[in-house]
């Protein structure tokens, strides 16, 4: 039962690949699992990632407008493969802040190929979710950032 369950998981995987990572929230029936571990360094937590985004300042206080466009792109293009709650092809974004810098995330959105060859904890990521790369969704700076904002509020 264990090898078809798990055959069929990597097959999901596979397939998710290959389409784009857009779509709508799958059953509430999912089995949970546990969430993505802390980083084991903090240089690593600290990272700002490789992409276009070399700095990033939050504001204090969320914007609500920016964060309710992120929700709406993370519903769009991000929710067939991450879970707001837990692990699924992808990690839950649920407190990625605390995991990872806002350069860092944005990074990841923006140029997923690239940090997945080339950065360490995008590499380990890669691995831990069973070779599932991260599918470039084409977002503008602004609309990565819209999604961060979201973030930010789960």
């Amino acid at each position: 039962m264990k090898k078809n369950l798990l055959l069929i998981s990597g097959i999901l995987s596979v397939t998710m690949m290959m389409i784009s990572c857009g779509g709508n929230e799958t059953s509430s029936k999912e089995k949970a699992t546990k969430e993505e571990p802390k980083e084991a360094t903090v240089s690593q937590a600290l990272s700002k990632g490789i992409g276009p985004v070399t700095s990033l300042t939050l504001a204090a206080e969320v914007n609500t407008e920016m964060a309710a466009k992120g929700d709406e792109i993370f519903k769009a293009k991000c929710s067939a493969c991450h879970k707001i709650e837990k692990k699924f092809i992808g990690p839950s974004p649920k407190g990625v802040l605390e995991r990872r810098s806002p350069e860092w995330i944005m990074n990841m959105i923006l140029n997923p190929e690239e940090m997945v060859a080339n950065d360490p904890t995008a590499k380990r990521l890669l691995m831990e979710f069973n070779g599932a790369p991260m599918a470039n969704q084409n977002l503008s700076e602004e609309e990565a950032r819209s999604v961060l904002e979201y973030f930010r509020t789960i």
